[in-house]
């Protein structure tokens, strides 16, 4: 990745972080879920309001790093409006861009913008930060009625 593309990137997650979109509680969510991150301290709730398969709207709160919060705002963002399959699809393909060797490819079919966590991969640490909303929303999804943790 190139100086001027990681250095847009680091701008676009900074303003989600300092202005992040969907954050709120959702009063009217048909499910939620809690995460936590014990390392970073990361502890966010992830509210989704279905309308039959699609996510009619999502939302988060709570407390965390600068990557948690962005990874959250960018989440409900790119979330809002898709089926229960695209999300899930969509999570699919952000687990595997995150999880990967810096030098690997990955599918791009529905990331879009999330694509600006694509360097997140060369720091370990920094992943389970990136990686919580996702597996909240997970859950919020498709209970499992465990707790979501990155440990």
């Amino acid at each position: 990745m190139n100086e001027e593309i990681r250095e847009l990137y680091q701008q676009m997650i900074m303003d989600h972080n300092k202005r992040p979109r969907n954050f709120r509680k959702l009063s009217a969510a048909t499910a939620q879920a809690e995460g936590f991150n014990p390392l970073c301290g990361d502890h966010l709730h992830v509210y989704v309001k279905m309308d039959g398969n699609r996510i009619e709207d999502i939302s988060f709160e709570g407390s965390g790093c600068a990557i948690s919060r962005a990874a959250g705002s960018m989440m409900t963002d790119a979330l809002k409006g898709k089926t229960r399959e695209e999300a899930k699809a969509i999570f699919e393909e952000v687990r595997a861009m995150l999880s990967r060797d810096v030098h690997q490819p990955f599918e791009k079919k529905h990331l879009g913008k999330l694509e600006v966590f694509a360097g997140i991969c060369e720091f370990p640490a920094r992943i389970k930060c990136a990686s919580l909303p996702w597996h909240a929303m997970m859950e919020a999804l498709e209970p499992t009625g465990k707790q979501v943790t990155t440990e």
